[in-house]
């Protein structure tokens, strides 16, 4: 079995801004039955949508998903609407499978306004929630 390699952080890094999101799958089940793809659309880039359609019990993982995307949003400030989209965060996996966030260009100019030069973040998920928690940090 071969090592794995240890986790790069910025070292020295400061906290900017915290968020999380905690969310009922069965609530985001019910709308993927109501409005199926168009919400799916709406939320998930083509990259999220692809993993998400690859699991067991794809809807705990479009939940988890959702759940990012508002922590995120609440680092920001902004919340999601016009100045930090659904798909402003893409959220994708490392070599490790850790999760990792890849920001749009609004999101990118967010980072920069704000001091920030990275976004941490860490899903979890049961049988009937998703969370999220979202860190803003400046290496």
């Amino acid at each position: 079995m071969s090592a794995v390699p240890a986790i790069s952080l910025p070292p020295g890094g400061v906290l900017i801004s915290l968020g999380a999101d905690l969310i009922e799958i069965e609530r985001i089940r019910g709308v993927m039955e109501r409005h199926g793809d168009r919400f799916m659309d709406r939320i998930l880039t083509e990259e999220e949508k692809a993993y998400c359609a690859s699991m067991k019990f794809p809807h705990k993982h479009i939940a988890a998903r959702f759940a990012a995307k508002e922590a995120v949003s609440k680092c920001f400030t902004t919340g999601i609407g016009k100045e930090f989209g659904w798909k402003s965060a893409s959220v994708y996996h490392g070599a490790r499978h850790e999760p990792l966030v890849r920001l749009d260009a609004q999101g990118q100019a967010l980072l920069a306004q704000v001091g920030a030069t990275h976004v941490m973040l860490t899903l979890s998920h049961t049988d009937n929630y998703a969370m999220a928690v979202a860190a803003l940090v400046r290496a």
